[in-house]
């Protein structure tokens, strides 16, 4: 009796790894997704290129929110932080790479219908392409925000771009006592 016991023990002890192991591979599978992963180890404030990166499959419970899914989230931006080797990465731990340092000198480019003013001014943050960045005017010191659109170079919208159409001058009304 006990080796009839024993026998069906190890049977069911074999059996049951083996159907264990099958049912989660297959539902695995339905449910993993794949993330980007860099393939060597990425020092604080270097640029990541395709070559830095590779894919891997995880199961999806195992993934926290805002990590790439895709190698053109990464490529070409500037790591905000180390980034460690196989390990996931958030798209909000890169950004675009630097174009105006703070303390650089910038050129300030305004925009308005039939004109253009350039200026010079002081960047008082950092920012990479189509980032806000605050310049100070030298000048006026006034502090504007801009976009940057270069390699020290931001555009302003401070303008208002609108024209009166009104053709009629302003007449002045007069007050009777």
């Amino acid at each position: 009796m006990k080796a009839l016991v024993f026998a069906l023990t190890a049977v069911l002890l074999g059996a049951t790894p083996a159907l264990a192991g099958a049912a989660p591979a297959a539902n695995a599978q339905s449910n993993a997704v794949r993330i980007v992963v860099p393939v060597r180890n990425i020092a604080r404030g270097d640029v990541i290129t395709a070559a830095d990166l590779s894919t891997k499959t995880v199961p999806n419970g195992n993934l926290f929110s805002g990590v790439a899914t895709a190698v053109d989230q990464l490529a070409g931006k500037q790591a905000r932080r180390y980034l460690r080797l196989g390990q996931p990465v958030r798209v909000a731990d890169v950004r675009a790479p630097i174009l105006v340092t703070k303390g650089s000198t910038v050129t300030m480019v305004f925009h308005a219908p039939g004109i253009t003013l350039t200026a010079v001014g002081k960047a008082m943050s950092e920012g990479g392409m189509g980032e806000p960045v605050t310049v100070l005017n030298p000048v006026s010191y006034r502090q504007i925000t801009a976009t940057v659109t270069g390699p020290g170079t931001v555009t302003a919208g401070g303008m208002d771009n609108t024209v009166s159409a009104d053709p009629a001058p302003a007449q002045l009304a007069a007050v009777e006592n």
